[in-house]
């Protein structure tokens, strides 16, 4: 493992597809930093289930972007325990669940839906001396700035075998489901997946947890460094 240097502050922006490792690495990265932790996905996630829980279509822009503003949401930022509730309920479990997987890319993709996210994401990073921020735009929209801007990247097979191991779910259905985020989440009007200015590309497909985890360190080591 890299030798851990506790910059006084930092932002390190984390986007890839769905299974590129994110979540795990972000965390263990913020940990080793001292830092907080923000899951943009699980946000997005949170507003899904409280969509599906008041039974409007989803396909209803109007509808979806109505509830999402009248969504209570609290943002758990704790590495070992990133906790989400919406409108008091904890949702942790909930939003990992195959309904909110199949639908949260259909809601995400709402422009008013995402900015009234964005405006919160950049609260939280606004307000913390030191964070790690995991998502789809973090890098191109939400963060633009940040001091390390890191893309992780894995081929679908690879994405899709390592999510399964988590869930027991058939992996060709499971790479099946990546593959459709992934279109839904690279060709969409606001805030599109992509590699942002300034990112490092980072393909994860034969590697370890502790292997990416220490490439990203020395990454951001030599940023806080100079």
């Amino acid at each position: 493992m890299a030798e851990v240097v506790r910059p006084s502050t930092c932002v390190v922006a984390v986007d890839g597809p769905s299974g590129s490792g994110k979540s795990t690495v972000s965390r263990r990265l913020a940990t080793l930093i001292d830092g907080i932790y923000l899951d943009t996905g699980a946000m997005y996630r949170a507003i899904t289930w409280a969509v599906l829980e008041s039974g409007v279509d989803i396909s209803d822009t109007d509808a979806v972007t109505k509830v999402a503003h009248e969504t209570a949401l609290f943002v758990g930022t704790d590495p070992a325990a990133p906790t989400f509730r919406a409108n008091e309920v904890t949702v942790d479990v909930a939003i990992r669940g195959p309904e909110v997987t199949k639908a949260v890319s259909a809601v995400a993709s709402i422009p008013a839906v995402r900015a009234q996210l964005v405006a919160q994401q950049k609260a939280i990073i606004a307000a913390a001396p030191r964070i790690i921020v995991e998502g789809r735009d973090i890098a191109s929209v939400v963060a633009p700035d940040a001091d390390l801007k890191v893309y992780l990247t894995a081929s679908a097979a690879a994405r899709a075998a390592r999510r399964s191991a988590e869930d027991a779910t058939d992996v060709k259905a499971t790479e099946a489901d990546l593959i459709r985020r992934d279109t839904i989440d690279s060709t969409r009007k606001a805030d599109p997946l992509k590699l942002a200015a300034g990112a490092i590309e980072v393909d994860t497909t034969g590697m370890g947890i502790d292997e990416v985890v220490s490439t990203l360190l020395d990454m951001l080591n030599s940023k806080v460094s100079k």
